[in-house]
């Protein structure tokens, strides 16, 4: 009887769930304030990491940067100070657990506790499996998803404390489908994805609701890692629209965040196809892009 029950009650959370889904589709969403708050971004030197630094300067957050390179994050650093902002920036390398640990030790010493975290750092090394190299492999992993692992365990514990707090994993498109010449790529963000869902989950079992999470996950952003990417059906992106797409997620508590927002149905309507029409989609997009094929750079 009591298995009876709790499909009824399933059955109307899905209907009360979609009802509230399709309220909030026209109703602008609240935004919370980020002032005040201290937020860390890693891979703040270059591309979104250092645009979004911009977003939460312009909203007087306080400000933790890190970078494995040294002239990209006070670049970031000195402008977000004109912004108004206050910041410190660290010359961090996210593959490293040991650099990680004493970083996040440093800060609580001179900065405080974070409140706000944003797991942005990224490799990426384009290429067919035979052709990359058994450390770009281990980078990949150690910065895409491993690195998301030590960060929160250091940041996870005051957060949990005061039930306070915002993760941000970055992933990417390629955490929900598959591009050839990425297979390091895309599995590491099958993984970020993973660890969002898993890491969210784990939250709310805990009872740990004021602390929200989010993840990104954006089509081919111009970064400037990817070498001239293009496709026919997906926008290459620019990064200040992906970086002002994530801030309205963040403010807004928004658990996926699709850019653009169709990609998200487009994955669901992808679930349905068979191999053989996805193989005729996958042809249709014509994803390209410089890779290094059997030894040699071309484009694919």
């Amino acid at each position: 009887m009591n298995i009876v029950l709790d499909i009824l009650l399933l059955l109307v959370t899905i209907i009360y769930s979609y009802l509230e889904s399709l309220v909030k589709f026209f109703l602008p969403r609240r935004r919370k304030s980020v002032a005040g708050e201290i937020v860390l971004i890693t891979g703040a030197g270059h591309g979104i990491g250092r645009l979004t630094a911009y977003e939460f300067a312009k909203r007087k957050s306080r400000l933790v940067l890190w970078d494995i390179n040294k002239h990209g994050v006070e670049e970031t650093a000195t402008e977000c100070q004109k912004l108004g902002a206050t910041v410190h920036a660290f010359v961090v390398d996210c593959s490293s657990r040991e650099e990680i640990y004493s970083s996040v030790n440093q800060i609580k010493k001179e900065v405080g506790d974070v409140t706000i975290v944003v797991n942005n750092a990224g490799a990426i090394y384009p290429a067919d499996l035979l052709s990359t190299k058994d450390e770009e492999i281990t980078k990949t992993f150690e910065v895409n998803i491993l690195g998301h692992f030590w960060i929160i365990k250091a940041l996870l514990p005051s957060m949990i404390k005061r039930n306070y707090g915002h993760i941000v994993t970055v992933a990417s498109v390629c955490g929900h489908g598959v591009i050839p010449y990425l297979i390091p790529y895309c599995s590491s963000k099958f993984a970020a994805v993973g660890f969002h869902r898993a890491l969210t989950a784990e939250l709310e079992t805990l009872g740990k609701t004021g602390i929200k999470t989010s993840c990104l996950c954006p089509v081919f952003v111009d970064t400037g890692f990817t070498k001239n990417p293009s496709t026919r059906l997906w926008p290459v992106l620019e990064t200040d629209e992906v970086a002002r797409n994530l801030i309205d997620g963040i403010l807004t508590n928004k658990k996926m965040i699709f850019v653009p927002s169709y990609i998200g149905i487009s994955l669901i309507l992808e679930k349905f196809l068979p191999e053989r029409a996805l193989a005729a989609l996958s042809r249709i997009q014509n994803i390209q892009f410089e890779a290094v094929v059997g030894h040699k750079t071309r484009m694919k």
